[in-house]
């Protein structure tokens, strides 16, 4: 799977794929969702200082979170990835978490739709963890299998993905991993997710106008989110 997410195909529709939609024609889509993320962490005054993003895909994120931290870092597979994103951010790292330099520490570390791709999560939250500062955040999002569209979809669910989703959770299962990663004060937090309604219509098999290519629209209930602290040591 490391293999695969290095591969620029990744992103823009191959085999084992982001979607079967280009990642970069879901650009308009996905900068509003980061931009709504990241007004729902100002609200909670959790922006400000340094961000770290695992997983940063072509930096839509990492570019919208300008106006709100005032350092951002992010973390790569893909090749295409690294490149892109790199002119967005401060600093872009080819690979995991683990290329960071041991000694380098966030105020705020997000990780969105990241972790249901872990083959060992708990290790993962405890290294992120490790490079959050003190009273610093983590905060994750990841598909929602305990949310209504699941239950409403069935087994077509799109998330359903394999071999890329090798774990599934709902907000007691992410927030019970969070907390034996050594974080406390687990908190729900607001994730609205945007998506191209080209994107919509493929997954339900449905027709399209061409026309209404650039439209997007809003999928409540898609996504848990949780953010928790990293306590004094």
């Amino acid at each position: 799977m490391r293999r695969a997410y290095a591969d620029d195909d990744y992103f823009e529709g191959g085999q084992a794929g982001y979607s079967d939609i280009s990642y970069a024609l879901q650009e308009r889509a996905l900068r509003a969702t980061f931009k709504r993320l990241m007004r729902n962490l100002q609200k909670r005054n959790l922006t400000g200082g340094a961000l770290l993003e695992v997983g940063c895909g072509y930096g839509y994120l990492l570019e919208e979170a300008k106006p709100f931290f005032s350092f951002r870092v992010g973390t790569e597979f893909s090749n295409q990835g690294v490149r892109l994103a790199s002119a967005r951010a401060d600093i872009v790292y080819a690979g995991g978490v683990e290329q960071l330099p041991a000694d380098l520490t966030f105020d705020c570390v997000i990780a969105t739709h990241v972790i249901e791709h872990v083959y060992q999560p708990l290790a993962f939250v405890r290294r992120l963890a490790r490079h959050t500062n003190p009273r610093g955040q983590v905060v994750l999002a990841a598909p929602d299998i305990g949310g209504y569209l699941r239950k409403l979809m069935g087994h077509r669910w799109p998330s359903f993905k394999t071999p890329e989703h090798v774990l599934y959770f709902d907000a007691t299962t992410l927030s019970a991993l969070m907390r034996q990663g050594g974080l406390i004060d687990v908190q729900s937090l607001p994730y609205p997710h945007a998506f191209p309604l080209a994107l919509i219509a493929s997954k339900l098999r449905l027709p399209f106008p061409a026309a209404l290519g650039g439209a997007n629209i809003w999928v409540p209930a898609t996504t848990v989110a949780l953010y928790g602290t990293v306590p004094h040591e």
